[in-house]
C-alpha cells in the first residue's frame, strides 16, 4: 500500500513542508528507488518483488510526480533542492545512509547523494548528466514531445491505444526496448502521470546546465546502461566510467532507457549486486 510522509526542508526563505508519496515493502538493508522525470514509482514494479526479498524497499514518487504534490512555493525543482529533499526524507523515515537505485533523473539524484556521502551504495541506470550538448538537446526534445502527446490525448484514447502491442509501442518505444511487454494498464498510468507531472518543465529547464563531473569516493557505484537506450545513448556510460573510475559499468543487453520492464530479472540482480 502507498503511504505519505511530510517533513520540513530548510530553504533560503525559511523552512518549507514537503509531502511525498511512497510504498515500502520487504526487509533487510534499506533501498531507496528513484524514477526519472515525468515518471512515477510504479516504473519499479517489475523488479520490486525480487528486491523486496532481500531489501527494505522504499519506492518514491519524486516531487510533482505520481501521487506526490509539487514542491511548495520558494523551492525550485532543481538538483540541489531535490537532493536536499531526499536527505530530509531519509531523516523523516529514519533510514540512515540507504542504498539507492535510480533511473535517468533518479540516477543523477542518486549519484549526487553519493557525492555527499549520504548513501551506502548507488546503482544508476542510464543516469542523466553524462551527455554532451547535442545529446542533451535531443533527449530534451524527445521528452518534450512525449509530454505534449500525453497532454493532448484524452484518457479514453490512451486506454484504447494501449490495448494492442502496436499502440503500446507507439506510446512508449522511446523508453522501452520491448514496449509490447508493458501491461496496458501500466502504459495508461504512466502516460497520464507524464501528462500531469507538475514541475516537469521547471525540472527540464534546470537540467540544461547540469553535468555530473565529480568523482564519487568512498561509496560503491554501479552504472548500468541499456544497449538499446534510445533516449540517453549508451556511450554516455563510458563517460560515466571516465568521471567515476572506480564505478562498475554494466551493459544491460536488450534493454532500453527504463530497463526495469525490459528485463526485470537482470535489473534486479544488478541492483542487488550493487547494494551488497
Amino acid at each position: 500500500m502507498s503511504a505519505t510522509v511530510s517533513f520540513d526542508v530548510a530553504t533560503p526563505r525559511g523552512e518549507r513542508t514537503v509531502t511525498l508519496s511512497y510504498t515500502r515493502k520487504g526487509s533487510g538493508a534499506p533501498l531507496l528507488l528513484l524514477h526519472g522525470i515525468g515518471h512515477h514509482r510504479q516504473a519499479w514494479d517489475p523488479v520490486i518483488p525480487a528486491l523486496a526479498a532481500e531489501r527494505d524497499v522504499i519506492a518514491l514518487d519524486l516531487p510533482g510526480c505520481g501521487a506526490s504534490p509539487a514542491l511548495p512555493d520558494g523551492m525550485a525543482h532543481d538538483l540541489p533542492t531535490m537532493s536536499a529533499v531526499l536527505k530530509a526524507l531519509c531523516a523523516a523515515l529514519d533510514i540512515e545512509r540507504p542504498h539507492v537505485a535510480g533511473n535517468s533523473l533518479g540516477g543523477l539524484l542518486a549519484l549526487d547523494l553519493a557525492r555527499a556521502s549520504l548513501v551506502r551504495s548507488v546503482t544508476a541506470l542510464s543516469p542523466a548528466g553524462f551527455w554532451n550538448d547535442i545529446e542533451r538537446r535531443y533527449a530534451f526534445a524527445v521528452l518534450t514531445a512525449m509530454r505534449g502527446i500525453a497532454q493532448r490525448m484524452p484518457p479514453p484514447v490512451v486506454e484504447r491505444l494501449a490495448r494492442p502491442a502496436l499502440g503500446r509501442t507507439l506510446l512508449t518505444s522511446s523508453i522501452y526496448a520491448r514496449p509490447g511487454r508493458r501491461a496496458p494498464e501500466a502504459v495508461v498510468a504512466e502516460t497520464l502521470a507524464l501528462a500531469r507531472a507538475q514541475g516537469f518543465f521547471e525540472t527540464l529547464h534546470s537540467g540544461r546546465t547540469v553535468r555530473f563531473t565529480h568523482d564519487v569516493v568512498g561509496t560503491p557505484v554501479t552504472v548500468a546502461w541499456g544497449d538499446r537506450d534510445r533516449l540517453l545513448v549508451p556511450r554516455q556510460g563510458v563517460r560515466a566510467k571516465t568521471v567515476i573510475p572506480q564505478a562498475r559499468l554494466v551493459r544491460l543487453r536488450g534493454c532500453g532507457h527504463v530497463p526495469m520492464n525490459d528485463d526485470p530479472a537482470l535489473v534486479a540482480r544488478v541492483v542487488l549486486d550493487g547494494s551488497r
